[in-house]
């Protein structure tokens, strides 16, 4: 075993054991809940938790990041697993873990920095609210038991960690879950438990092949899910990995996480669990809890299987209102309360995108369209933005005779109306010269801009000189200017 290996795997053994158990034991209830919100059995979500876990510790490419049955993806699987049942979401989740291992290899990773700090946060702010909405049912139409467990389970988990001592060395929502569970038992209400949504495994998980026939109709069945789940795993993990590195000051491999949630998703999908990917809530506790390296998350993954499979009878007792205490707070950890604060401090335009990323994703509740209509509306902005920072100057060398233009700043195509605007075509005049050692022409639609100005000062009679052009812009408009061209310039100015 290398020494970078072992850095990855050892240097924190205490640390890692601790905040692994802290994890696997917040991970139950989230497999669960998932699993409900997918409408599938519990042990899918615990399985998959398991899988995924294990798994990425060995192939991810961002040590200390969990990985496991996600809120996002569960959202996502729920039209599938309603109108075609389980089985065809085993096979999207084998689809999904292909796609991405694809996306490893074409380093897909490196479009993230395309995504701009106001995505990720409209991001972060939505899956807070989509997890906090899927709470709702649990809390609609139900006893005032539900609700008197679900405000004492917010208690303890808020309240806890302001205990001398044990306070800090024992996580608060593990004190809820034991302490609500205790009280369940003890007065028997007559509240839903985890054993109320289906049966807990009492078995390891065995390698299951999906029984799909298969076919392209299969395949047109799950290929848009698998899709959807690719795009949205990969953003959360992505996102995910860029807020760890931030927490830990490290950097990650990205492109090899990429593979390492293909590989993981694989394993899930053949072990009988849903796809999953990295969970910002939980990679946050893994490490405020003292995790750092890959060891974490294995013990994460295998004390979870432990505690599901020996101790089903415990857990099944656990009530959903203890489980619910628990989503609500990820959900208010996960928001980024600075967000609201920070919107009278950041321009408009970065408010917008945020804002724009969180009403999208809410409203079609698919976290891919909202990071997509996020990133179209940041880029909108950048190119008007850098449209604006665009100054044609004049000045006449010779009264009557020559005038100089001096262009300074990025003609593309969100400043060509302007360039074209700034030069005076009805002015009588011999020569103009157009001075462009201070300008950047980008695309086709630059190089078009000039090429009228300069066909319509020479059907004025005015000869024009094209000075300072940059190596960089040279080339463009090389490639595609046309107004030395006699054929081009009558088929471009063509009924003008």
């Amino acid at each position: 075993m290398s020494l970078y290996s072992k850095q990855e795997w050892f240097s924190n053994i205490k640390g890692d054991t601790l905040s692994g158990i802290v994890v696997a034991l917040a991970l139950i209830p989230e497999a669960i809940a998932f699993s409900i919100i997918a409408g599938v059995d519990p042990k899918v979500g615990l399985y998959a938790s398991f899988c995924i876990a294990v798994i990425i510790a060995f192939t991810g490419g961002r040590p200390g990041m969990i990985s496991a049955a996600t809120g996002a993806m569960a959202l996502l699987m729920v039209t599938l697993v309603r109108e075609h049942g389980l089985e065809y979401l085993l096979a999207a989740t084998l689809l999904t873990g292909v796609l991405q291992i694809v996306a490893g290899y074409l380093k897909l990773a490196d479009l993230m920095r395309f995504v701009s700090r106001s995505v990720v946060t409209g991001f972060v702010n939505a899956l807070a609210i989509l997890i906090f909405m899927a709470q709702l049912p649990e809390l609609t139409d139900v006893t005032w038991h539900v609700y008197a467990m679900t405000l004492a389970g917010l208690g303890i988990i808020y309240l806890f960690p302001y205990l001398p001592v044990i306070g800090k060395s024992i996580p608060s929502p593990l004190v809820c879950i034991v302490v609500l569970t205790a009280v369940y038992m003890i007065s028997g209400m007559d509240i839903r438990s985890v054993g109320d949504m289906g049966e807990l495994p009492d078995t390891l998980p065995v390698f299951l092949w999906p029984s799909v026939p298969l076919n392209l109709e299969t395949l047109w069945i799950i290929l848009p899910y698998a899709l959807m789940l690719t795009v949205v795993g990969l953003l959360e993990s992505m996102m995910t990995a860029t807020i760890v590195d931030d927490l830990t000051d490290t950097p990650s491999n990205k492109n090899r996480e990429c593979k390492g949630q293909g590989i993981a998703n694989i394993g899930a999908g053949l072990m009988g669990g849903m796809a999953g990917c990295a969970m910002i809530g939980q990679s946050v506790i893994n490490i405020k809890s003292g995790g750092r390296t890959r060891l974490s998350t294995l013990i994460a993954g295998v004390v979870l299987l432990m505690m599901v499979v020996f101790l089903s009878d415990w857990v099944s007792q656990i009530p959903m209102a203890a489980l619910v205490a628990v989503m609500i707070m990820v959900s208010i950890g996960t928001f980024s309360w600075e967000s609201i604060r920070d919107l009278k401090k950041h321009p408009l335009s970065t408010n917008i995108v945020m804002l724009a990323t969180v009403a999208v994703t809410v409203s079609t509740h698919n976290l891919a369209i909202g990071v997509f209509v996020g990133v179209l509306l940041a880029a909108l902005f950048f190119a008007n933005k850098v449209g604006n920072i665009l100054y044609i100057g004049s000045k006449e060398t010779e009264a009557g005779k020559e005038r100089e233009y001096q262009v300074v700043g990025q003609v593309f195509f969100a400043s060509s109306e302007r360039f074209t605007a700034a030069f005076d075509l009805k002015e009588s005049i011999e020569k103009v010269t157009i001075d462009l050692s201070r300008a950047h022409f980008w695309d086709v639609t630059a190089v078009q801009a000039l090429d009228r100005i300069v066909i319509k000062f020479r059907r004025e009679g005015t000869e024009v000189a094209l000075v300072g052009l940059s190596e960089a812009s040279a080339t463009v408009v090389d490639r595609y200017a046309v107004h030395n061209d006699p054929k081009a310039v009558e088929k471009l100015m063509g009924g003008h």
